[in-house]
Parts: structure tokens; sequence; C-alpha cells
């Protein structure tokens, strides 16, 4: 079946643990951020381990609401205001954030991707058009997906974050589709299939720990344990539509 005449033309994708190791993946960029730090800033780095900075970020989500969903925004402000407590002035305080922020986001995107991963986003993109929907800040270009996508929408880009309808509907007017044509793909039950459940897409959840799911929570119209499996699920599942 040709993906013109599939019920399903569009493909929304998590990133963080769907397609990699989040956790992992901070753990590394925040020690290359740590040791650019002791370097560079040793007495900011002093405060940024303390619980000072827990306050900080609280202040920095009050002071400014609209950006609440902007991560890259919120760390950068956050390590501007630790250096500037240092006694740095404004100016130089915000490229010194600046740059640690890129020390930072380079690992970031530095990540190890499941396995099958790329082989999966190579086969659906060609059946497929792809996006990435994401509460995260990974660059889809650093990472080294763009490739497979025909757009990426984040939680910054939107103003809001799934299980947010917006997100989905978002993604939707990017895609011109309606929301029967769409499928999202996510590993988070409420984030990911729940907000795409209530969207009213198709869901596909990626539950690569195999967690039990309580009958209280959101149920997906597809389960796969690993990624290698997850395109020959999908095309059953389309084919039964």
């Amino acid at each position: 079946m040709s993906a013109q005449n599939n019920k399903i033309k569009v493909i929304t994708l998590d990133l963080d643990n769907t397609l990699w190791d989040v956790e992992a993946t901070i753990i590394v960029a925040e020690k290359n951020m740590r040791l650019w730090m002791q370097d560079n800033v040793p007495d900011a780095l002093a405060i940024y381990k303390s619980d000072a900075t827990a306050e900080i970020r609280s202040k920095v989500v009050a002071d400014n609401p609209t950006q609440i969903h902007d991560l890259t925004f919120l760390r950068i402000e956050v390590l501007f205001r630790i250096i500037t407590a240092t006694g740095v002035a404004s100016e130089q305080a915000r490229s010194l954030a600046e740059e640690a922020f890129a020390v930072f986001f380079k690992g970031r995107n530095d990540v190890a991707f499941f396995p099958g991963a790329l082989e999966m986003l190579d086969f659906l993109s060609q059946r497929y058009a792809l996006f990435s929907l994401t509460n995260g800040n990974a660059d889809v270009e650093q990472v080294g997906i763009a490739k497979f996508l025909t757009g990426a929408v984040s939680s910054a880009d939107v103003g809001a974050s799934k299980p947010s309808r917006q997100m989905f509907e978002a993604v939707l007017d990017r895609a011109g589709v309606s929301a029967d044509q769409c499928i999202h793909v996510g590993d988070h039950l409420t984030d990911d299939i729940e907000g795409a459940n209530n969207a009213g897409m198709h869901t596909l959840w990626v539950n690569l720990t195999e967690q039990v799911r309580s009958e209280d929570q959101a149920k997906a119209n597809i389960e796969v344990t690993n990624l290698e499996e997850l395109p020959a699920a999908l095309e059953a599942y389309q084919g039964s539509l």
C-alpha cells in the first residue's frame, strides 16, 4: 500500500526517552558544563552546586511566565543570574552564561540512540511525513535526524508542553492533516499517549522498559517494547484501518 493511500499520512515523534536515553545524555552534558565552569567561573560553580540554584530557577520561572516552556532560555538565564551573583558585570556574565550553555548543549545533542532508532527513522521517512514533537530542547540538526524529518515542533515554539492539546494541534496545523491522519509515537503515557488521544490522533506507545500500564492510565492503539519492531507494528495497524 503506497503512502498516499494510507489513512495515516503523518507520524509525530517524541524524542527524549523515545529515540535515546535523555537522562544518560544530560548527566554527561552536565558533567562537561561543570568542568568548563570549574576552569572559567569557579565561584559560580560553587553556587550552581548548592541549593541556591533551585531558588534562582524558581525566581527565573516566576519572572518569565511566558517562557517557562523554553528550556534553553531558562538554563541560560539561571546561569546568567548565578554568574552575576559572583560579582561579574552583566555583559560579561551574559557572554559566560552563553558559553557555559554551549558546552552543555553540545553534550545534550550528543545522544546514544536506542537500538534500531536510526533504521526506523530511515524506513518511516520513506513512507510518511515525520515531525518531531518534543517538550525538550534537543536540536534535530545537531542530533543528526533532521534529514528524516519534514518538520520539528517544540514546547518553546508553541508556548505549551505536552500533554496540552496546543502541542498536538500545532503540529497538525503545520503538517496540514486532520488528527485521524496522524499517529503520535512516544514513551510517556500522560504527555504522549493521553495528550495525543485527547487530540484525536492515533497513538503508539514505545514501552522500552516494559512498564505495566495501570487501568487508569491512557491506552495506546499500538504498543512496542523495542524500536526494531515498530515499523512492522505500524504497518499492521495501518492495514487494519
